[in-house]
């Protein structure tokens, strides 16, 4: 019998994604190990978590940027499933975010009797492009799409064939940066988008609030999945794509402080952290004080 996700104390377990063959940068994949190293010998809540394994796309699946995205989200999906089905809180460390679609597929899997599954996509771009509609073809600006069962098959049929979300369940927080195609999917799903210009209008506490009532909502269990370029690059620049006049960490991590020890938030991501870009740490301390913020569940 599977753990009641809603009443078992848990466990953070880190799951490291060494992704960058979704996006134009590699600087991404050194992300989660520059992160582990670091907060070894820092005294931040990273260093008290633990960690399971970096996961690394496999040498026989890299002749192809699709070959190696698909091949790293099956591990993944299965590493999270894994971690999630058996009582803990999967915490997943990008990497570009083509890891998402393998993050959310695998808290799909353990969710999938009990409900759907809900997620605050928290990111300065859409990232629902499809290979129809993309300028750069890269594969990081594709994976909500994919979740919402849009893409290339090798994509959305991860972890089985079916949508892993339902657009009534999914919102985006922090959007500055998109492209018409993708912009007009969402639309036409009616997802629901909280870009910048109405962040400034109504603040962060108020949209944020909104969201959770919308992820919240006929679902078994919801998720957060962070890029970090939703921050203003003016305080963390060490993100794959850094776009001006992003959230301010402090006041993201006072949002999500707000989700600790709700029982039905299940599983977080944090994607594209690229330390070649970081100044003085400065995103890598942002990294900490996020997962600082939920860390008492």
């Amino acid at each position: 019998m599977k753990p009641d996700l809603r009443s078992t104390p848990r466990n953070i377990r880190i799951i490291g994604v060494a992704s960058c063959a979704g996006a134009p940068d590699p600087g991404c994949a050194e992300g989660p190990d520059a992160l582990r190293h670091y907060m070894a010998f820092h005294d931040t809540p990273l260093q008290r978590v633990e960690w399971d394994a970096i996961l690394r796309v496999p040498l026989a699946q890299q002749d192809t940027p699709l070959h190696a995205v698909a091949a790293l989200n099956i591990r993944l999906a299965s590493e999270v499933a894994t971690v999630l089905g058996a009582g803990n809180f999967p915490l997943v460390v990008g990497g570009d975010h083509s890891c998402a679609i393998g993050t959310w597929s695998g808290v799909h899997r353990v969710l999938a009797n009990k409900g759907p599954l809900g997620l605050i996509w928290i990111d300065a771009h859409m990232d629902s492009h499809t290979f129809a509609t993309t300028p750069s073809r890269q594969i990081h600006g594709m994976p909500l799409a994919c979740l919402l069962g849009h893409g290339d098959a090798a994509l959305t049929s991860i972890d089985g064939t079916e949508a892993k979300l339902r657009p009534e369940h999914v919102c985006l927080i922090g959007v500055r940066s998109f492209e018409a195609g993708e912009a007009a999917l969402l639309h036409q799903l009616g997802v629901r988008v909280f870009d910048m210009e109405e962040i400034h209008r109504r603040g962060l506490t108020k949209v944020f609030d909104e969201a959770l009532t919308l992820v919240r909502n006929g679902t078994a269990g919801f998720g957060v999945s962070v890029d970090l370029d939703a921050l203003d690059p003016e305080e963390e620049p060490g993100v794959g794509t850094p776009v001006p006049g992003g959230l301010r960490c402090a006041e993201l991590a006072a949002a999500l402080r707000h989700l600790r020890g709700d029982p039905a938030f299940v599983a977080m991501e944090i994607a594209e952290y690229n330390p070649h870009r970081d100044r003085g740490h400065a995103t890598a301390d942002a990294v900490g004080a996020l997962v600082g913020a939920v860390t008492l569940l």
